[in-house]
């Protein structure tokens, strides 16, 4: 499966670098490695408002690439799932 590093004439985070999934790591949920922390749980975070500074305050482990790497890898998933509808 190929992960390109360039998304409609954007540059974008190599998310591959900074995501991980290992089944022994949070049931096999994407996370940041050398982390615990879920994908998921970042995204969560920005969606409920709060700012990058403040996820990097409140996660010192972070850096902001690893944000971006989230939305990124949250990006790669919208542009690869495929939703085909079922006639009623």
């Amino acid at each position: 499966m190929s992960r390109p590093n360039r998304q409609r004439g954007m540059m974008s985070v190599a998310w591959p670098e900074r995501i991980v999934v290992d089944p022994e790591i949070l049931a096999g949920k994407p996370v940041i490695r050398g982390t615990r922390l879920a994908v998921e749980f970042v995204l969560e975070l920005l969606a409920a408002g709060q700012s990058e500074s403040e996820v990097l305050s409140n996660y010192p482990g972070l850096v902001r690439e690893d944000i971006l790497a989230c939305l990124s890898y949250a990006s790669y998933l919208a542009h690869e799932y495929k939703a085909y509808p079922i006639p009623a």
